[in-house]
């Protein structure tokens, strides 16, 4: 076999398929042979091809003469590839040569809705960076699988790519692609130089050179280049023009926080009048236009995630028999709502697989364990006992997450998973190691301990809150020092809470009701009667299902005192309160003492200063 100098056969067999103005699916369909063949020769999974295979690749490309034999021979590793450019005298192929392929955007999206505010700020500040005049503007558009990256950036370059008549050059680096690495920069910078027209006798063997005269090539034009699916900085960097007046689009599902000098634009998922739109455009159906009660649920059901409503979208379109409410109560009741979000060979779960696999194993077990998370975020305290980490590494994880658009931070610190990407954590940490059942029981005692230092400083009317609750204080908590720090954290965490007591009442019962009990003081003052007399309950049954005497009749007391009193403006502090009524009933001979005793208090004489009694008085401050 003969070395190759600089071009191998996988570079051959691209440059003449992009000459040609082929995909890989149309070459192979021409010459009769799989796409998965082409894909692994030009990705040089297989470095050689059979002698049939290379013939009926030749047919397809149209080569004759010796620029044929040649092929054929390079095809079976026994002539250099660059032979065979040099016997066509640098082109080759069906009607031209590369230099011709300098316009090779993908198509348009016909159905493309919504995102005016996205297309506004890019198109305002593209078409101010074509005037020239200053360094290759470069704006990097990044957000969570399926959500519309590569649409986005592809409409935006149609839309200016008469700006750009030197040439708009789409390079995949397949980031995220199913069954490839992801390009090497090398690689794409001879695959940019083949299709600018270089022959390959003229590309540098490394890096840094070939980088250098990519450069070289397009200097003082004007071209548009979209880096689409890019793994990181590393990888686009060497790929940049030099040039002022060119305009450089990357789509990447990682923020490229390295990448100097770029404009960063994150997209979420649609808006839902957007995402109705898009749904009743996809599905062209009577029965589901943007305004129909079943188009939105289907939407909302799809987390409003372009990927997922087009699968359901063209899953209507071609089931005409299937009425959209019956599909919105099929996917509403789904157990495995991902399943359902699938087209041929593609599915949003499989998306989510690719970005699953570009994180570390500590990462992997982080995510898998916050779909594990019953309420509807977390901070880095919660994350840290989730995790059984210390509170930095689970801010630095917490981060990292971010980056890679798996979760977002609606607030500073506070993090969320998309429904969708909360199903596929759900189900990764069903199928994962037995060690991540136990992460959601360390996050609800976290809850339990820091509600209950927390309650420490809420003024409250019962004992119901007296007990710890059970288990170790976590390693890591937030300082509470003060009673307005106290309150802050549980209008924060009061959410989180109210589900944790939900999801601690079948499996931990003593903890729901040591959360309830702590919440209790901080609901009624602030006026969450309903929230109070809900949580009451769920704490009472459980209460009941363990066995805990204490537990039913501290809850009872708080019970009876929220039913009583709820609507009534709470007590302020001592010295002076108003006078308070409170006409409840103890249910409970455990709890009647205490009651009995804030009766005598709540119904003194209006307008005393006498203090509360002393089974009470230390819980106003």
């Amino acid at each position: 076999m003969i070395a190759e100098p600089g071009l191998s056969f996988a570079g051959l067999l691209r440059q003449l398929r992009t000459g040609a103005r082929l995909t890989q699916e149309e070459l192979a369909e021409a010459a009769g042979i799989s796409p998965r063949s082409v894909s692994d020769l030009e990705r040089g999974i297989n470095r050689t091809a059979r002698k049939d295979t290379a013939l009926l690749l030749a047919d397809a490309l149209g080569l004759t003469g010796q620029v044929r034999v040649l092929f054929v021979a390079a095809a079976r590793g026994r002539a250099p590839a660059a032979d065979v450019l040099a016997a066509g005298g640098g082109s080759a192929g069906r009607g031209g040569s590369a230099a011709a392929a300098t316009r090779t955007l993908p198509r348009d999206i016909g159905s493309f809705t919504g995102r005016e505010a996205e297309l506004s700020r890019l198109l305002a500040a593209l078409s101010g960076a074509a005037g020239g005049g200053g360094p290759a503007g470069i704006y990097a558009i990044d957000g969570m699988a399926g959500v519309g990256k590569t649409t986005l950036a592809v409409h935006v370059a149609h839309r200016l790519a008469d700006s750009f008549p030197d040439g708009q050059f789409f390079v995949p680096l397949h980031a995220h692609t199913a069954g490839q690495q992801p390009v090497d920069p090398a690689d794409a910078l001879a695959s940019l130089l083949l299709t600018a027209g270089v022959g390959a006798q003229h590309i540098p063997p490394d890096l840094e050179a070939r980088a250098g005269r990519w450069r070289d090539q397009v200097a003082g034009k004007k071209i548009l280049l979209l880096l689409d699916d890019t793994a990181g900085h590393e990888q686009v960097r060497p790929l940049l023009p030099g040039t002022t007046g060119s305009l450089v689009l990357i789509t990447s599902r990682r923020r490229l926080t390295a990448l100097e000098d770029a404009t960063v634009l994150s997209i979420d998922t649609l808006d839902p009048a957007d995402a109705a739109e898009l749904l009743s455009r996809l599905a062209d159906r009577p029965d589901l236009g943007p305004d129909a009660d079943a188009t939105a649920e289907i939407a909302r059901l799809c987390g409003y995630l372009p990927l997922a409503i087009g699968m359901l979208g063209r899953q209507l379109k071609h089931h005409p028999a299937r009425g959209g409410p019956e599909v919105a109560a099929d996917l509403a009741s789904a157990r495995d709502r991902l399943a359902v979000m699938r087209a041929e060979n593609l599915s949003v779960a499989a998306a989510f697989d690719l970005s699953y696999r570009d994180l570390t194993a500590d990462q992997q077990r982080l995510f898998r364990r916050l779909g594990l998370v019953p309420g509807p975020d977390i901070d880095a305290y919660a994350a840290a006992a989730l995790d059984e980490t210390d509170v930095e590494t689970a801010r630095g994880r917490l981060d990292e997450l971010y980056d890679h658009h798996l979760i977002s931070e609606p607030a500073a610190g506070r993090y969320l998973l998309h429904d969708l990407l909360r199903q596929y954590s759900r189900a990764l940490a069903a199928e994962s190691e037995p060690t991540d059942a136990g992460a959601a029981a360390r996050l609800v005692n976290y809850y339990a301990h820091v509600a209950a230092a927390a309650g420490e400083h809420i003024a409250t009317w019962t004992t119901a809150g007296d007990r710890p609750p059970p288990g170790s204080p976590p390693g890591s908590a937030p300082k509470l020092a003060t009673a307005d720090e106290a309150a802050a954290w549980l209008e924060a965490q009061r959410p989180n809470l109210h589900a944790a007591v939900d999801f601690a009442a079948e499996a931990m019962p003593r903890y729901a009701v040591a959360i309830a009990a702590a919440m209790g003081g901080f609901l009624r003052a602030h006026g969450h009667w309903d929230q109070a007399a809900g949580q009451y309950q769920t704490a009472l049954r459980a209460a009941h299902r363990a066995g805990d005497r204490p537990g039913q009749a501290g809850t009872l007391d708080e019970l009876g005192c929220c039913s009583n009193c709820g609507g009534i403006t709470p007590l302020p502090p001592l010295p002076s309160p108003r006078p308070r009524r409170c006409t409840g009933t103890s249910a409970t001979s455990a709890a009647r003492p205490m009651r009995s005793t804030i009766w005598a208090w709540c119904t003194r004489t209006p307008g005393t200063t006498r203090p509360p009694p002393p089974a009470i008085s230390r819980h106003w401050r």
